[in-house]
C-alpha cells in the first residue's frame, strides 16, 4: 500500500495537431477571414520518402480495449517492454522502441503529443492512462529514427499523437462500459466554438477489480487479483489572433493506481503538462512552443519465497517526483511551392530523484535511498524537402549539445548515523550530430518507391544513471557511466495504390544501435542483498544489429475494409568484455514476428470489426534462458445505433483467452497479460 500521497497539478497548453477544424469569423470592418485550424504546421512534402502508417479517428475508437497501447499494435514492430498494458503493467516497464532494437523500458521511439515530448522526465517510460483516446483526432508513426525538427530521442522512430478537434467530436459527446472483472470504463467531452476560437473539455475514468497475473500453475496462496483506478482530463482552448495566426493552449492532468497482484506491490502515478504554442500561417510560416511538465510516481515491491507462501516488502519507492521544462521555435521561409524548410532550435531540461525505503526487518525499513539528477539538451535543426517532378527530396539535420548535471546516489540507515553510500557523480556533457536524408520517386501515379537514411541518438535516462533497483529476486545496479545510445539505419521500399481505397507498403531496413543500454546479468553484483537471485547491471553493449521488413496493407473501398500489418525482425547482439557473454544472442525483449490484421465494416454510427494479432516468440532475459510464448488474440467491436446519437457498443478482448505471457521471474514464475474481457456499454454524440 503506497502510503505517501503524490501531488500532481498543472496547466497542459499541449499544443495542438489535431484533425482539421475550422472557425470563421470576420471582425466590422475587417474583410479578411480569420480560419483556426487547431493543428501544428503542415506535414513536410518530404515525409512520403520514409514508412509511415498513419491511424485515423475511426479506427481509433473501433477499439474493443478503448486503450492507447492497443491502438498503437495495429502498427507491427511497436512495441512496450512488456507485453501486458496499463492495467496490470509496471508502469515503468512501459517504454516504447520499434524495429527490434530491443529494449529495457526506457522509450526508444520519441513519442509527441501535438509537439510535446511525452517520455516521462526520470525514467523515459510512457504514461498510457494519461491519453483517452476519445481526445485523440490523429496518431502517426514513422518507422526510422533521425526526427529532425521534432526533437532528439527517436532512435528508432517517431510516434506523433494529434489532438481531436471540435469537427471530429460532437458538442456533447460520452460514453460508458460495464466489463469483466467489475470493470468501468467511461470518457466524456464538450466542445464550444465561438467565433475564431474553440475550446474542448474532456475527462476519462476507469476502473477494474483486475485479474490474477500470476499464471494458475505458479500460483501460491500470496497471488491475486490486481485491481486498478485511473482519472484524466484536459482542456484545451484555441484562439485566432489576426488572419494566419493562432494560440493554441492545454491543460491536463492524469492519476494511476495499480496493484501487481500480491501484497507490498501498489504503485501510484500522477502528473499534470501545460504548454502553449504560437502558430503563424503567413508568408514567414512559424511554431513557437514551451511546454512544462511534472510527474510522482510511487510504488512498493515485495518478495516471495519459493512456496509463495508468504511474502514480505522489499522496497518502498515512496517519491519519485520529477520535472521536464522545454520548448522549440522554428520558421519556413517563403521559397516557392516546390520547396520547404525549417530551421529553428529547441531545448530541453528534466530534472529528478528517487527516494526509496529497503531492507526491511521485521517489517521495519532499515536503510534510506536517494538519487536524482538533471540533464539538459539543447539543439539546431534544418529540415528541407524539394519536389522536382517525379521527385521528391528530404533532407534534416541537427546538433545536440547535452549535459548531464548533479547526479548522487546517497544510502543511510534510517535511524541516523553515518552514510552507507555517499556518491557524488562528475558532471559531463558533449554534442551530437544526427540527420536523416530520403528520396522518394513516383514513375506512375500507383508507384511510388522510397530509399532514406538516418541517424539518431538517445540521452541515458536519470532512471538507468543512478536509480539501481529490486522486483521480486531480480536485482539491478545504476550505471553513471553510461554513454548515448546512436543508431544508424538505411531502408528502402514501394508504395503502391493501384485503386482508389487500395495501399500496400513494403519496406526493408538495416539499423545498428551502438553502445545500446542494457541489463545485464552478473555474477559478481556490487552489492549483496539478501533473497536475491538473479543481479543485472545497466551496461553500454557493442551494438544491436536488426535488420527485417515491414508490410502494411490496406483496402476500403467502401464501407468494407482490412488492414494488415506486417514486422519481420533479425536482431542480434554485439558484445564483447563484461558483455561477451551475449554476443549473437537476441536481445530481451525482441518478438522475430509482429502481425495485426483487422476486418471492419463502417455505416453511419455503426460499425463491425474483428482484430487478429500475433506476437513471436522472446525472451525475457538478455542470457535467452527465459523463453516467452508465442500468442495469438482475436479481438472485436460493435456498435449498433439505438437512437440517432445513441450507440450501444460490445467490445470483446482476447476473445479466446489466449495466454498470453509477459514476463518471468528469477524463480520462473510466469505472469500473463490481459486475459478475455467483455464489454458492454453506451456512446452518446453524433457527428
Amino acid at each position: 500500500m503506497i502510503r505517501t500521497p503524490l501531488c500532481a497539478f498543472a496547466v497542459l497548453l499541449v499544443s495542438s495537431g489535431g484533425a482539421a477544424a475550422q472557425s470563421t469569423a470576420t471582425a466590422a470592418g475587417d474583410t479578411a477571414d480569420i480560419v483556426v485550424t487547431g493543428r501544428g504546421l503542415a506535414d513536410a512534402p518530404g515525409d512520403r520518402a520514409y514508412d509511415i502508417v498513419t491511424i485515423d479517428r475511426d479506427r481509433i475508437e473501433a477499439n474493443a480495449s478503448n486503450r492507447l497501447e492497443s491502438v498503437l499494435a495495429d502498427v507491427a514492430g511497436l512495441q512496450q517492454f512488456r507485453r501486458s498494458d496499463s492495467r496490470s503493467a509496471n508502469p515503468t516497464s512501459q517504454g516504447i522502441s520499434l524495429r527490434g532494437i530491443g529494449g529495457n523500458a526506457s522509450s526508444r521511439a520519441l513519442l509527441i503529443f501535438d509537439g510535446v515530448p511525452q517520455a516521462d522526465p526520470f525514467g523515459g517510460w510512457v504514461a498510457f492512462p494519461a491519453y483517452a483516446t476519445g481526445r485523440l483526432g490523429r496518431i502517426r508513426v514513422t518507422r526510422g529514427g533521425g526526427s529532425g525538427y521534432q526533437g532528439p530521442g527517436a532512435l528508432a522512430g517517431t510516434v506523433e499523437l494529434e489532438s481531436a478537434t471540435p469537427d471530429a467530436v460532437s458538442p456533447f459527446q460520452g460514453s460508458v462500459a460495464y466489463g469483466s472483472r467489475d470493470s468501468v470504463d467511461t470518457q466524456g467531452s464538450a466542445a464550444l466554438v465561438r467565433g475564431a476560437g474553440f475550446a474542448t473539455l474532456s475527462a476519462a475514468y476507469a476502473r477494474g477489480d483486475g485479474f490474477t497475473p500470476t499464471v494458475e500453475a505458479s500460483r501460491g496462496i500470496v497471488d491475486r487479483a490486481a485491481p486498478y483506478e485511473q482519472a484524466s482530463g484536459a482542456l484545451r482552448t484555441v484562439v485566432g489572433i489576426g488572419a494566419k495566426t493562432e494560440l493554441q493552449m492545454n491543460a491536463s492532468a492524469f492519476t494511476d493506481r495499480r496493484d501487481r497482484g500480491s501484497a507490498f506491490t501498489g504503485n501510484k502515478s500522477e502528473g499534470a503538462d501545460a504548454s502553449i504554442r504560437l502558430i503563424g500561417r503567413g508568408n514567414w510560416s512559424y511554431s513557437a512552443l514551451a511546454y512544462v511538465q511534472t510527474r510522482a510516481f510511487a510504488s512498493s515491491f515485495n518478495s516471495i519465497n519459493a512456496a509463495r507462501t508468504t511474502a514480505i516488502q522489499s522496497l518502498n519507492q515512496y517519491n519519485t517526483p520529477a520535472t521536464g521544462l522545454g520548448g522549440r521555435i522554428e520558421i519556413l521561409p517563403p521559397l516557392g511551392k516546390s520547396i520547404t524548410l525549417r530551421l529553428g532550435a529547441d531545448v530541453r531540461d528534466v530534472s529528478g530523484k528517487t527516494q526509496e525505503l529497503y531492507t526491511f526487518v521485521s517489517a521495519v525499513p532499515t536503510r534510506r535511498r536517494e538519487a536524482g539528477g538533471s540533464t539538459t539538451t539543447t539543439g539546431v535543426f534544418a529540415d528541407g524537402s524539394v519536389v522536382a517532378g517525379d521527385f521528391t527530396f528530404s533532407l534534416g539535420a541537427r546538433v545536440d549539445w547535452w549535459s548531464i548535471d548533479g547526479g548522487y546516489l546517497s544510502e543511510r540507515p534510517t535511524t541516523g548515523g553515518a552514510a552507507l553510500t555517499d556518491l557524488r557523480y562528475a558532471d559531463r556533457d558533449g554534442s551530437e550530430t544526427t540527420g536523416r536524408a530520403g528520396v522518394a520517386y513516383q514513375p506512375v501515379e500507383a508507384i511510388t518507391l522510397r530509399a532514406a537514411g538516418y541517424r539518431g541518438w538517445r540521452l541515458p535516462t536519470l532512471n538507468e544513471l543512478y536509480r539501481p533497483f529490486r522486483v521480486g529476486n531480480d536485482a539491478t545496479a545504476a550505471n553513471a557511466g553510461l554513454s548515448p545510445e546512436r543508431l544508424t539505419g538505411v531502408e528502402g521500399g514501394v508504395t503502391l495504390t493501384p485503386a482508389p481505397g487500395v495501399s500496400i507498403a513494403a519496406t526493408y531496413f538495416y539499423n545498428r544501435l551502438k553502445v545500446a543500454i542494457a541489463n545485464v546479468t552478473t555474477t559478481n553484483p556490487p552489492q549483496v542483498l539478501p533473497g536475491v537471485t538473479t543481479y543485472r547491471v545497466r551496461q553500454n553493449l557493442d551494438a544491436i544489429r536488426a535488420q527485417g521488413f515491414e508490410l502494411d496493407a490496406a483496402y476500403r473501398p467502401g464501407p468494407f475494409g482490412m488492414q494488415a500489418s506486417w514486422s519481420h525482425t533479425n536482431s542480434t547482439v554485439e558484445g564483447s568484455g563484461i558483455t561477451a557473454a551475449l554476443d549473437g544472442l537476441r536481445p530481451a525483449q525482441t518478438p522475430r514476428d509482429a502481425v495485426s490484421g483487422t476486418v471492419d465494416w463502417r455505416h453511419d454510427a455503426a460499425a463491425l470489426s474483428l482484430t487478429v494479432r500475433h506476437i513471436g516468440r522472446q525472451f525475457d532475459d538478455d542470457q535467452n534462458t527465459r523463453v516467452l510464448a508465442p500468442a495469438t488474440t482475436l479481438d472485436g467491436y460493435a456498435a449498433l445505433p439505438i437512437l440517432r446519437s445513441l450507440v450501444a457498443e460490445l467490445r470483446a478482448e482476447n476473445m479466446l483467452n489466449e495466454r498470453v505471457e509477459a514476463g518471468i521471474s528469477g524463480a520462473n514464475i510466469v505472469e500473463r497479460a490481459t486475459p478475455r474481457t467483455i464489454w458492454v456499454g453506451l456512446r452518446y454524440g453524433g457527428r
